[in-house]
């Protein structure tokens, strides 16, 4: 037997259940495959720095696979429609009779694997697929009377309650040596057409060895204050380990035996807000709730609000103000930085990722979607489930999302946060010389020394524009639905 292997978001050697399979049932080696979608990825929103460290991770993967005598073969298929033909292609001139992959959890991405499984039964090969991306497959984490779950606290007690009926989770064991590789691998090209490459590699170092150093570093020495560091965003409180993550080049699973252990306790049946670990395997959770819901609701993956009462929400379109936002000139210092770190770095702290979406959706009163599709065609990390439940969490229109009276306001977020402004001096290099309290509000100072300061006034009056979003959520809320 000889298999096919095709990665896609699961590009590491460790902990990978289809190349595990693969390289165990073999007898006659085994052909890995990736296939470059450029066209898919751009309508996708995918964006330079993660097309660039997709690519840099294939050429550590392709090297490692190597080891195993496993050659990795890079191919052009620019749709998901291209991929059925392509892979039968490669398996034909390969002599491959079975193809193994990690299922893939979006509406499109599973419609894709729908079609290349079906279109190798067509031709008589076998197809096995597996559950990777989540720690628990999806759909086994439901409600007594079998539904997927709709709110974050209820899903949280079933997942412990599954977890410990099934006793854990385990890795899956390593992949096997194989006696010869049945072919070349191909080169892994540096770019790929319409996708830059990234402006800075050193702060994301690529391959499955440099995310386990970063795993590892952040239990030993960051895990154990995570629950007092991770909210400010000037400090280095958090993993970082989330592009990772989302290019499967590091295991949920394997993130999660490690926090348990630091934890030193089983799973706990409710969130503890005490402790470091505890706290981060409640992230890794939240992560598991939006990526289950993605299936049970496959809407979300087109642009669908969770919550369609607020549909009608009159949203303002993405004018001046909304390139303001995006490129961080609002002329409020908190909301600035974190859209600069996001240019600068393809990266933004989780407490900014909320204080930005917050101040678009509801003091700009701009539709989430706007939000949703930029910080995509900017993240290093982006994954679908985690930015659109992130997103529709902070707009109001998500499931178990912030109430919509709820808005954060980012001055004191700041001052919360980050009480120095040592965040804000970073990326808001021109406010470096204003002390705290005064680089949160800018404004406030003296006309004489505003003028001083190549920084704008701030583009929304925040008590204004809070009163006229609760009141434009409330209409929609008590609005009946159309016929």
């Amino acid at each position: 037997m000889r298999p096919l292997v095709w990665f896609r978001s699961d590009l590491r050697t460790r902990d990978n259940p289809a190349l595990a399979a693969a390289t165990r049932a073999a007898d006659r080696g085994v052909v890995a495959v990736f296939l470059i979608a450029a066209r898919q990825w751009r309508e996708h929103d995918c964006s330079p720095a993660r097309a660039d460290f997709i690519l840099r991770n294939l050429a550590d993967l392709s090297a490692s696979l190597a080891r195993l005598n496993v050659p990795l073969r890079i191919l052009d298929a620019p749709a998901f429609a291209d991929a059925p033909r392509t892979l039968l292609a490669l398996a034909r001139e390969q002599s491959c009779d079975a193809l193994y992959f990690n299922r893939e959890l979006e509406v499109n991405e599973a419609r894709r694997d729908s079609a290349v499984s079906a279109a190798f039964e067509k031709a008589g090969l076998r197809v096995h697929p597996f559950d990777d991306a989540t720690i628990l497959p999806p759909g086994a984490v439901r409600t007594r009377e079998g539904r997927f779950h709709r709110v974050y606290t209820p899903f949280r007690k079933a997942f412990a309650a599954e977890y410990a009926r099934r006793e854990g989770v385990s890795l899956a064991p390593s992949p096997r040596r194989q006696h010869a590789m049945p072919c070349p691998p191909d080169a892994v090209p540096a770019a790929v057409p319409g996708f830059a490459a990234s402006e800075r590699p050193d702060l994301w170092p690529a391959g499955e060895r440099a995310a386990r150093r970063r795993l590892v570093a952040f239990i030993e020495h960051r895990i154990g204050d995570y629950h007092a560091q991770r909210d400010a965003p000037h400090a280095d409180g958090t993993s970082l380990l989330s592009p990772y993550l989302a290019a499967g080049v590091l295991s949920c699973r394997e993130c999660l035996l490690a926090a348990l252990d630091a934890d030193g306790r089983p799973l706990a049946p409710a969130p503890v807000r005490s402790r470091g670990p505890a706290v981060w395997i409640d992230e890794l959770i939240w992560r598991e709730f939006f990526r289950h819901l993605v299936v049970a609701f496959p809407r979300l993956c087109m642009g669908s609000s969770f919550n369609r009462a607020f549909d009608s929400v009159p949203w303002n379109p993405p004018d001046e103000r909304f390139e303001a936002w995006r490129l961080g000139r609002t002329g409020i210092p908190i909301v600035d930085a974190a859209m600069r770190q996001l240019a600068s770095t393809g990266w933004m702290h989780n407490r900014g990722r909320m204080v930005v979406a917050s101040f678009l959706t509801k003091n700009l009163l701009i539709d989430w979607r706007h939000g949703e599709r930029h910080f995509m065609r900017s993240l290093i990390d982006g994954d679908l489930a985690a930015n659109n439940g992130g997103w529709q969490w902070s707009a109001s229109t998500g499931a178990d999302a912030a109430p919509y009276f709820r808005v954060f306001n980012p001055v004191t977020q700041a001052r919360k946060f980050d009480p120095d402004g040592a965040y804000i001096r970073r990326f808001v290099p021109e406010l470096a010389a204003l002390p705290a309290p005064a680089i949160h509000e800018p404004w406030t100072l003296p006309l004489s020394q505003r003028s001083a300061i190549d920084y704008p006034g701030p583009i929304a009056d925040l008590s204004a524009s809070r009163r006229t979003a609760i009141e434009a959520f409330a209409a929609a809320r008590d609005r009946p639905p159309p016929r």
